[in-house]
């Protein structure tokens, strides 16, 4: 068993240097510079920080729930001990991946570019099957029963509207 330091240590470093830096971060610098066109209206600049910081919001919290609730990381090969059941995954079993396409959302406005429109597609349609073909069959082989009956009362990306109780609070 890891101790909370070493998890806090593999989440941020995977974090900033993992996925979701490499999607939230460097890519779209590598498309698009981060130039953010002149004389952009201050309140389209507005909704972009506003859909950002939303969509960063997930990844924080879900980290933060991964290392504490679940005693592990968000990386693949160190997963938790116990399943996440809490918190936004009440509402929806993949918060962090939602949490990224909507700051995704807040940079194709902020940078008006094209090309992260095009991006966002690709981003959410590799989630997608990643999460269809490897992340929920290797849930379901860890945790079984559990995660089945997470599975059939937590929409995949598409949030409920009550909070599922039947996890763990």
């Amino acid at each position: 068993m890891a101790t909370s330091r070493h998890n806090i240590i593999v989440s941020v470093l995977f974090t900033l240097f993992g996925g979701p830096g490499i999607v939230l971060v460097y890519l779209p610098l590598w498309l698009t510079r981060f130039r953010v066109p002149a004389g952009e209206p201050w309140g389209q600049m507005a909704l972009a920080g506003v859909l950002i910081a939303v969509g960063v919001a997930p990844l924080v919290e879900s980290t933060r729930r991964f290392i504490y609730a679940g005693q592990g990381t968000l990386v693949p090969t160190t997963p938790t001990e116990h399943l996440v059941v809490s918190g936004l995954y009440r509402f929806v079993r993949n918060p962090m991946y939602v949490g990224v396409l909507i700051a995704l959302a807040g940079e194709a406005v902020l940078l008006e570019r094209r090309v992260m429109a095009l991006y966002i597609s690709i981003v959410w349609l590799v989630v997608h099957l990643f999460v269809c073909f490897y992340e929920e069959p290797t849930l379901g082989r860890r945790y079984g029963d559990e995660y089945l009956r997470f599975k059939q009362n937590v929409p995949r990306w598409l949030p409920r509207l009550k909070a599922w109780r039947g996890g763990d609070e």
